[in-house]
């Protein structure tokens, strides 16, 4: 959805500006890093690079194009990421196994399909231009997702290196995140959905209503140095605490900490996009899976909020003001401290995705739009968690209120992190409710009870 008045040159200007970016965050690596596929989450770098041109091939140039052909047959194979309608496509978890095209190919292939965009953008009139602006303009923020996606990429496929390469960035001096305050919310019948101007995906949509009970949310997100205290408490090694489903995963996968955290010497390090560093306590928590922030938030005799909770305090307490934080644009690769309270909800867009306790579901209404563009989101709600807020790997343009990322309950690679949430939600009290009153860990009133 989009209510922007494109003409040519906005289009031409807004292309070239965010093409271009994917190029400038790919430009440390080597042609050897873009190849890397560490694990099947991950793409390498090229890839990321060529499906993006690939999108704008085969959803503008194939149908608009005069005497249209394709750059070359076998990367509408190579290239697909999930687009049954559009034909076969490459086994997504051997990605890593094509050497050719090679980091600079999958560049030319770039600037033939850049050339011919423009070529056939600057010769549109403006009927037509109406007409193909929203699936160029979705083509834009699917790239930006991509920019993210590549960070987080190649994240893990330098962590496995030993010689502990650097992309890019500098960490921050050691800081403080202040006290953990709360910020009520009085909830009620309330509008949940993408109502701003500019662009939304289709899963933002339609606007509804939803009603909350009063409940309220952590000002700030769960730090490390709290993190510590739940290990130190067992956290990993308390059954009653997780989900059968994360239960299962901490023995299967032996979790004892979060994703990039390891030890050595009884110190805590943690790997980053620029280095590994011991762990800062002040930082927010991050690259925990859905099941960790809720075994977490069950220890603290809390919850995760509800995507929908999420939104409307969000709106309530910033008055849906310009989404700003430690986002991509700030290019500090990395959460920050939240800083000193300031009675409102801090780090509310970016330094850590946060989990909510939503399965990733269409809102009421929901349509998928028709034809292989439909397949963007619709065909993902299922087993998958709603994320909010974005991350310090995001772009600026991803972070507003309604904006709904979603992975697999499981997933420790994404940038995430965790805010907490108290009150009664709609699905009920606390799992916590439900433990002996010795398992309790709600006394945690350094932290999780500051502010009540």
């Amino acid at each position: 959805m989009t209510t922007t008045q494109w003409t040519a040159d906005i289009l031409l200007t807004r292309y070239d500006e965010v093409r271009s970016h994917t190029e400038r965050l790919a430009a440390p690596l080597s042609p050897e890093d873009q190849t890397v596929q560490s694990m099947p989450d991950v793409s390498p770098t090229k890839w990321h690079r060529a499906h993006v041109t690939w999108f704008f091939e085969t959803f503008v140039l194939a149908d608009n194009e005069a005497g249209f052909a394709p750059f070359q047959d076998q990367y509408w194979f190579l290239f697909n990421s999930y687009y049954e309608a559009v034909g076969p496509r490459y086994n997504r978890a051997e990605r890593g196994v094509i050497s050719r095209p090679g980091a600079h190919d999958v560049g030319v292939y770039r600037g033939n399909v850049d050339d011919r965009m423009r070529d056939l953008v600057a010769g549109l009139d403006q009927g037509t231009i109406d007409k193909l602006a929203g699936t160029i303009e979705l083509g834009f923020h699917h790239e930006q997702q991509h920019q993210e996606l590549l960070l987080m990429d190649i994240k893990h496929v330098l962590s496995l290196n030993p010689l502990r390469p650097t992309y890019a960035g500098a960490p921050a001096a050691p800081t403080t995140a202040g006290p953990l305050g709360w910020v009520d919310v009085e909830g009620g019948l309330v509008e949940i959905g993408h109502r701003e101007a500019g662009f939304s995906f289709d899963n933002e949509l339609p606007l509804h209503q939803v009603w909350l009970e009063p409940f309220r949310l952590a000002d700030r997100l769960v730090t490390n140095g709290e993190w510590l205290e739940f290990m130190a408490d067992g956290g990993y090694r308390r059954p009653e605490l997780w989900l059968s489903d994360g239960w299962a995963q901490v023995k299967a996968h032996g979790w004892a900490a979060p994703f990039y955290w390891t030890q050595a010497d009884g110190v805590w390090f943690e790997h980053t996009l620029h280095g590994t560093f011991p762990v800062d306590p002040g930082l927010p928590v991050s690259h925990v899976s859905h099941y960790e922030a809720d075994a977490y938030a069950t220890w603290a005799g809390k919850r995760l909020p509800t995507e929908a909770e999420w939104e409307h305090a969000v709106r309530v307490d910033t008055g849906d003001t310009h989404p700003a934080g430690n986002l991509a644009d700030t290019e500090t690769w990395h959460p920050r401290a939240a800083g000193a309270s300031t009675g409102h909800l801090r780090q509310v867009y970016g330094d850590c995705w946060e989990w909510t306790s939503s399965a990733y579901l269409p809102y009421p209404g929901f349509h998928p739009a028709p034809g292989a563009i439909g397949e963007y989101n619709g065909k993902f709600m299922s087993n998958q968690i709603v994320l909010r807020g974005g991350c310090a790997l995001t772009p600026p343009g991803h972070a507003r209120a309604s904006y709904r990322n979603f992975f697999p309950p499981g997933a420790r690679w994404a940038l995430s992190g965790v805010r907490l949430a108290d009150g009664v939600s709609r699905l009920g009290p606390s799992r916590l409710a439900a433990l002996a009153p010795q398992d309790k860990r709600g006394a945690r009133t350094s932290t999780a009870e500051e502010g009540a």
